[in-house]
């Protein structure tokens, strides 16, 4: 998948737990909630369905003025709600016929952020989760064909910090991204 104007680095993505802050103590993400009133919402509801809409569709839609709308935007860019506008592409379509979903259990002496980079080095690994359970990662990889499936899963097992991977295959995809 192509993304344009990406604010986030590629690769893995990783949050701590989610623990409530200190009385008193507002977290980011509490922060960029209190940004968000109902038209905020209804922005990001139009950019996430079209993120190639005008200030002036969009301002029709809300009942703003492109300006307005404009500002706001910006607003919710700097605030780190909207991190990026992407085109989505039929992965077929540009040669990658075979998705796998591929679960990385790691080694017990790991370095998180060695890992990460390493794993954000692999140009078929298109999405990268941390998660809770018996894998630390689970990745999504996007390659033309088995045989390069194949040749990925090597490349993973090989990234010091790798115990062992666990793959699932994708037989088909009914939707990603909610649009179905």
């Amino acid at each position: 998948m192509y993304d344009r104007g990406d604010t986030r680095t590629r690769g893995c993505l990783t949050t701590d737990a989610q623990q409530p802050p200190p009385d008193g103590v507002r977290g980011a993400d509490e922060d960029r909630r209190g940004v968000i009133d109902a038209v905020d919402e209804q922005l990001i509801s139009l950019l996430r369905a079209n993120g190639r809409a005008s200030y002036a569709e969009l301002a029709r839609q809300v009942g703003l003025s492109a300006p307005s709308v404009h500002e706001r935007v910006g607003k919710l860019e700097a605030a780190g709600v909207i991190t990026g506008y992407r085109a989505v592409v039929d992965p077929a379509a540009v040669g990658l016929g075979v998705t796998a979903l591929v679960g990385v259990i790691e080694s017990d002496q790991v370095d998180d952020t060695g890992l990460e980079e390493a794993l954000a080095a692999l140009p078929s690994v298109e999405d990268c989760w941390r998660v809770a359970g018996s894998e630390g990662y689970v990745l999504k990889v996007r390659v033309p064909d088995i045989r390069a499936l194949e040749d990925t899963i090597s490349a993973l097992n090989r990234v010091r910090g790798v115990a062992r991977t666990r793959t699932t295959v994708v037989l088909s995809t009914k939707w990603e991204g909610r649009r179905g």
